[in-house]
C-alpha cells in the first residue's frame, strides 16, 4: 500500500478492462451485458486497484458517470477497508479529497456529493483522535480567500459536506462504543457549524437556493440529538423562513426535525417559547386552508402536531402554561377538521391520532383537573372525527381510485381506535352523546338527514361496542329500538347496521328479548351478494353469542342460510363463516333435531362428493371436492354438543352436562369414509378432543392403510393431530407409535425414490417430525426408528424451492437440536452429520433458498451454537475455507467476519444471530447496500 500511494497517478493505459466496462454499464443497450459490467465493476469497486483507478476516474476530461463511479469507489474503500489506510497516509488521503472536493464545487453535483460523503467517512472514521477539530477545520478550509474557486460555489461545497456528515454518521458501521464517541464530538462541533448557518440565513444577499441548503444542513444536524435550547436561534429562522413559498417545505422539515427529537422534552423552557410562533401560524394556516393549497395547510398542520403530541405529557405538566397550551390543541382540532375528504381532498386530519394520551398517565388528582379543562375538547374531537369518517356522496365516492377507497378505510380504522380511547376518558356520556344525535336524527321528520349521518354516528357506536364491554350501558336498548328505524338505501350504511349488530352480540345474549328486533334484519341481508361480509359476520356472532335462545328462530335461518341463490351467489370465504355459523346454531338443538338438520344439510354435498369421485380427476372437480371438504369441516369445528368454547385465544374448555345420544359429528364422520375422510376427521378431532378417544386406534389402524397405499399430506396432518392431541395419554401411545412408525417408514421409501413431486407430502412430514419431538420425544427412542435417515430427509428438504417446506424443516431441526443431550440416537447423528446441515444452511444463506427465510436459517444456527458449539466452531471454519462458498460474492475476510459473528458471545442472542445472517445474505447476494435492502 505505501507503494502504491493513495494518490493520483497516470496509468490510465492499466485499466483498459474498467474503460471498457463503465462504457459497458452506461451505453450499452444490452441489458445482459449492462448486468455483467455492474457485477464487475462492484467486484472492481473493493479490490485493491480499486485506490489507483478511482483518483484516474475524476480526471475533469471524463464524464460525470465516470467520475461519479470513481467517487463511489473512493467512498466504499474508506468506510469498509479503513483498516487497510496506514496511519502515515491520513493526511494525505486528506488533502487529496478536500483538493478534489474544491475542483468539483463548481461542477457535477453528483460528483461533489459523492466526494463529500467519503471526505465525510474519512471524518468520522479519524475522530477525534486523529483529527480532533475536524467540522472546525472545514468550515476553516473552505473559508479560506485564496482559493480561486468562486466563494458561492464554496459556500455550496461546504454546506454540502456539512449536510452529509450527519448523514454518513447515521449509516456508517462504526462500532457501537465509537458511535457513542463520535456522537459526542460531533455535538460539540456543532459551535463550529450553527453560527455559520445562522449568518447564512441572516443575510440579506445570501439568495434562496443558499438559504435552502442551511436548512436542509440545520435539519441533518438535529438529529445528532444536539440540545433543544443551542438551536433555538436556528428554529426560529426556520419559522421566518416559512413566510417564503421557495422555502416553505424544506423549513418545514427542519422545524419539525429539530422539535421531534426524542431528547427535545428536557428542555421545557425553549418548547414553551416555541408555542408562540407555532400559534402565529393559524392566519397563514387559515388561509392556506380557504384558498385550498394543501401543500401549505398540511406543512403548517405537521410542525403544530409534531410540538403538541411528541411534547403532550411535558407541556401539560407545566400548569401555569395551560392556556397558551389548551391554545395549542385548539389549533391541532382546526387542522383534524380542516374541510374535504381525506385523502381526495386533504392530508392533514390524518396527523393528528394520539394528542392528547398522556392525561392518563398522570396520578388522579392532576387527572381529574386535565379531563375537567379537556373534557369540552374531547366532545369537540368525537364531533370531528365522526365528521371525517363520513363517506362522500355516492356519485363522488364512484370516481374515487381503488387506492383511495382503501387509504379511506384505513382512515376510519384509525378514527375508530382513537374513539376507544376517548371512551377512555368520556366513559358512559360519549355512548349517550351518540344515542341522542342519532335518535334526534332519525326522528326528526322536518329536516331528513343524510344517510352519512346516520351511518358515521352508527360507526362510532360499532367502533366502541365491538372492544369495550357496553354490556350495562342504560343506551344500548335504545339503540337497538332505533336500528329497525334506519332507512337502509346504501351498502356502505347497511354493512355498518350490520357490524354494530354485530358488535353487540353478546349484549343482545344477556337480553334475547331483543333478538327478534334485529335478526329479521341480518337475515334480510344475507340475500343480498353485496352485504355478504357484514351479514354472515353477524350472523356469525350472533349464532355464536346466542344460540341457546336461537331455537325458535333456527328453521328460519337455516332456511335462508342454505338458499340455492344464496350458496351461488356468495364468496368461498363466506360460505366457509355461514357453516360455522350454523354449527354454532345447530349445537344448542336436541340431538335428534341436529341429526335432522344435519341430513337435509349435508346430504346435497355427500351426493355431490360421490358423484365428483366418480368423475376423471381434473382441477376443476379437484377445486368442487375441496370446496364441499372446506364446508363440511367449518361446519365440524363449530358443532358441538359438549358445548366447548370457541374461544380459539384460550386452551380452557367450558364443560356442561352432555346430551344423551350419538354425537353428530361421530355420526357423520361414519358416513363419510369414502370420502376424502382425513381433512373432515382432522377437524372432528380438535372438536370432539377426550370425546374422540375410543376412535383412535381405529383412525390410526385406517390412516396407516390409506398412507400405504396412496401417501398424502392430509393423512400426515390428521397424525400429527392425533400425536399433538393423544401421544401422551399411556393407553393410546402404542396406536399412535405404530403410526408414526409406519407413516415415516412410508415417507422415507417415498425420499428413496425422489420426493421432489411431493413438496406438501414434505412439508407435512417435516411439521410432523417436529410435533413428535415437541410433544412426544420418546417416538424418537424407538429402536426401528432410522434416526439418521430421517436427518438426512430434512437436510435435503432443506434445499427444496418451495418455501413452506424449508420452513418446516427448519422448524424440524429447531426442535431437534435441543434433544442432543437427552435423547442419545439423535446426539450421535448430529455429532455425525452436523456438518451436512450447516452446509446445506449456508447454501441457503450464501443464495440458494429465499431471502424471506433467513430467519429460519437463524434459528438453527443459533440452536447448533447453543447446543453443539465446539462441533459449529470446527464445522464452520471447514465449510467456509471452500472457494466460492457459500457464494463467489464474498471475500475470505467476509466469510471469517461472519463466522467470528456466529461464534461471538453475542451468538446467545437471537435477535443479533439474524441480524448477522441477513446481513450476510446481502453479502453473498450483492444487494449489500443497493435500493433493494431497504425494507429488509
Amino acid at each position: 500500500l505505501r507503494k502504491r500511494n493513495f494518490q493520483s497517478g497516470k496509468e490510465g493505459r492499466a485499466f483498459p478492462c474498467l474503460f471498457q466496462a463503465l462504457h459497458q454499464l452506461y451505453y450499452d443497450p444490452n441489458i445482459e451485458n449492462k448486468n455483467l459490467a455492474q457485477k464487475w465493476l462492484m467486484q472492481a469497486q473493493v479490490s485493491p486497484q480499486a485506490w489507483h483507478f478511482s483518483w484516474l476516474l475524476l480526471n475533469m476530461d471524463k464524464v460525470p458517470e465516470i467520475q461519479y463511479f470513481g467517487a463511489s469507489a473512493l467512498h466504499i474503500k474508506i468506510s469498509r477497508y479503513w483498516n487497510d489506510i496506514p496511519a502515515d497516509q491520513y493526511e494525505s488521503l486528506k488533502s487529496q479529497l478536500f483538493t478534489q472536493i474544491t475542483r468539483f464545487a463548481g461542477g457535477s453535483k453528483i460528483v461533489l456529493t459523492r466526494l463529500c460523503v467519503a471526505l465525510a467517512s474519512l471524518a468520522l472514521s479519524m475522530m477525534p483522535e486523529a483529527w480532533p477539530c475536524a467540522v472546525a477545520d472545514m468550515v476553516r478550509m473552505f473559508q479560506a480567500e485564496d482559493s480561486n474557486v468562486d466563494g458561492r460555489a464554496r459556500c455550496l461545497a461546504l454546506l454540502e459536506l456539512l449536510t452529509v456528515l450527519p448523514e454518513e454518521f447515521q449509516t456508517s458501521r462504526l462500532p457501537q462504543y465509537r458511535k457513542g464517541q463520535v456522537r459526542s464530538v460531533l455535538a460539540q462541533e456543532c459551535g463550529s457549524v450553527f453560527p455559520l448557518l445562522e449568518q447564512l440565513l441572516q443575510q440579506q444577499d445570501s439568495p434562496g437556493f443558499i438559504k435552502q441548503k442551511v436548512l436542509k444542513c440545520f435539519s441533518s444536524w438535529v438529529q445528532l440529538e444536539i440540545p433543544l435550547m443551542d438551536c433555538e436561534n436556528l428554529i426560529q429562522a426556520a419559522f421566518t423562513a416559512l413566510q417564503d413559498p421557495e422555502l416553505f417545505d424544506t423549513a418545514v422539515e427542519a422545524v419539525v426535525n429539530a422539535i421531534s427529537q426524542p431528547d427535545a422534552q428536557r428542555y421545557v423552557n425553549t418548547l414553551l417559547k416555541l408555542i408562540p410562533p407555532v400559534l402565529g401560524l393559524q392566519e397563514q394556516l387559515r388561509q392556506a386552508v380557504q384558498s385550498g393549497d394543501m401543500e401549505t395547510s398540511h406543512g403548517i398542520c405537521r410542525i403544530a402536531v409534531a410540538l403538541g403530541e411528541n411534547h403532550s405529557r411535558a407541556l401539560l405538566d407545566q400548569v401555569e402554561h395551560w392556556q397558551s397550551f389548551l391554545a395549542l390543541v385548539n389549533m391541532i382540532m382546526f387542522c383534524t377538521g380542516i374541510p374535504g375528504h381525506y385523502p381526495v381532498n386533504e392530508t392533514t386530519s390524518s396527523l393528528t391520532a394520539h394528542l392528547l394520551d398522556d392525561i392518563l398517565s398522570f396520578e388522579p388528582d392532576k387527572q381529574a383537573v386535565y379531563q375537567q379543562v379537556y373534557r369540552p375538547v374531547y366532545f369537540q374531537l368525537v364531533d370531528v372525527l365522526l365528521h371525517k369518517a363520513q363517506f362522500p356522496s355516492d356519485e363522488e365516492y364512484g370516481f374515487w381510485s381503488s387506492d383511495e377507497k382503501e387509504q379511506f378505510r384505513i382512515y376510519r380504522v384509525d378514527i375508530s381506535d382513537t374513539l376507544m380511547y376517548v371512551y377512555e376518558m368520556l366513559g358512559a356520556e360519549l355512548l349517550s352523546s351518540l344515542y341522542d344525535k342519532l335518535g334526534r336524527l332519525l326522528t326528526n321528520t322536518e329536516q331528513p338527514s343524510t344517510w352519512q349521518h346516520t351511518e358515521a354516528l352508527l360507526y362510532g357506536f360499532q367502533s366502541i361496542a365491538e372492544t369495550i364491554d357496553v354490556n350495562y350501558s342504560d343506551v344500548v336498548p335504545g339503540l337497538i329500538g332505533l336500528i329497525p328505524r334506519i332507512s337502509i338505501s346504501n351498502v356502505q350504511l347497511a354493512d355498518t347496521v350490520m357490524f354494530t349488530i354485530g358488535a353487540l352480540s353478546e349484549w343482545l345474549a344477556d337480553h334475547p328479548v331483543m333478538i327478534n328486533n334485529v335478526l329479521p334484519l341480518v337475515l334480510q341481508a344475507l340475500g343480498n351478494p353485496e352485504l355478504s361480509i357484514s351479514s354472515v359476520s353477524t350472523l356469525k356472532k350472533i349464532c355464536r353469542e346466542c344460540k341457546y335462545d336461537l331455537p325458535p328462530y333456527a328453521a328460519n335461518i337455516v332456511a335462508v342460510s342454505t338458499g340455492e341463490s344464496w350458496v351461488r351467489s356468495n364468496k368461498t370465504s363466506q360460505c366457509m363463516w355461514l357453516m360455522q355459523a350454523l354449527g354454532f346454531l345447530l349445537s344448542a338443538l336436541q340431538v335428534e333435531e341436529i341429526l335432522k338438520n344435519l341430513h337435509s344439510l349435508i346430504t346435497p354435498y355427500i351426493q355431490q362428493l360421490e358423484k365428483l369421485a366418480d368423475e376423471t380427476p381434473n382441477p376443476s372437480n379437484k377445486l368442487a371436492i375441496i370446496h364441499i371438504l372446506g364446508l363440511l369441516s367449518n361446519l365440524f369445528t363449530t358443532l358441538d354438543i359438549s358445548h366447548h368454547d370457541d374461544d380459539h385465544e384460550s386452551n380452557e374448555v367450558k364443560k356442561l352436562p352432555v346430551q344423551q345420544g350419538p354425537n353428530p359429528v361421530s355420526t357423520v364422520a361414519a358416513r363419510l369414509e369414502d370420502a376424502s375422510v382425513c381433512a373432515i376427521f382432522e377437524k372432528s378431532v380438535k372438536t370432539l378432543l377426550d370425546d374422540f378417544a375410543p376412535m383412535v386406534p381405529q383412525l390410526c389402524e385406517m390412516l396407516g392403510q390409506m398412507y400405504s397405499t396412496i401417501p398424502q399430506a392430509s393423512a400426515i396432518d390428521l397424525t400429527r393431530q392425533l400425536v399433538h392431541i393423544f401421544a401422551h395419554e399411556p393407553a393410546h401411545f402404542p396406536p399412535i407409535k405404530a403410526l408414526f412408525l409406519l407413516v415415516t417408514s412410508v415417507t422415507l421409501t417415498l425420499f428413496q425414490q425422489g420426493p421432489r413431486d411431493h413438496p406438501d407430502i414434505v412439508d407435512s412430514f417435516m411439521q410432523l417430525l417436529a410435533q413428535a419431538l415437541k410433544r412426544k420425544p420418546d417416538l424418537f427412542l424407538c429402536s426401528n426408528l432410522d434416526v439418521k435417515a430421517v436427518f438426512q430427509c430434512g437436510v435435503l428438504s432443506l434445499k427444496f424451492p418451495e418455501a413452506p417446506t424449508v420452513k418446516a424443516s427448519c422448524g424440524f431441526f429447531t426442535e431437534l437440536l435441543p434433544r442432543c443431550g437427552e435423547i442419545a440416537p439423535v446426539g450421535q447423528v448430529v455429532h455425525e452429520n452436523g456438518k451436512v446441515l450447516l452446509q446445506a444452511v449456508l447454501e441457503g444463506v450464501g443464495g440458494q433458498a429465499s431471502r424471506s427465510l433467513m430467519d429460519h436459517f437463524a434459528e438453527i444456527l443459533f440452536a447448533l451454537n447453543k447446543h453443539c458449539f465446539s462441533y459449529l466452531s470446527v464445522w464452520i471454519k471447514e465449510a467456509m475455507q471452500q472457494d466460492g462458498f457459500p457464494s463467489a460474492r464474498v471475500s475470505p475476510e467476509q466469510k471469517e467476519t461472519f463466522s467470528q459473528q456466529i461464534l461471538s458471545r453475542e451468538r446467545v442472542n437471537k435477535r443479533r444471530v439474524k441480524e448477522m445472517v441477513k446481513e450476510f445474505t446481502l453479502l453473498c447476494r450483492g444487494l449489500h447496500g443497493t435500493e433493494y435492502t431497504a425494507d429488509y
